[in-house]
């Protein structure tokens, strides 16, 4: 298992972004929490396996269509 935060950075003020992402994040069978948000940054912290917060990223990366995602900073939780 790992944990790590992430730092998602770009056109997020669109209502769908948040529960998009906790339905993916659930999708994916990883835990988490919401950390700071607004309209141009949300940070998570998510633990499970590292391949699946792998796809975590990909996923926000590319979706939902109303959100634009320009950055995704990774850092594990212990070194923070």
């Amino acid at each position: 298992m790992a944990a790590e935060r992430f730092i998602i950075r770009g056109d997020l003020g669109a209502a769908t972004f948040l529960p998009w992402v906790r339905r993916h994040m659930g999708k994916l069978g990883l835990t988490g929490e919401l950390g700071q948000s607004g309209e141009a940054l949300v940070e998570l912290r998510v633990e499970g396996p590292p391949d699946l917060i792998d796809a975590l990223e990909m996923g926000v990366s590319l979706g939902p269509i109303e959100a634009w995602v320009e950055s995704i900073e990774r850092a594990p939780l212990n070194s923070l």
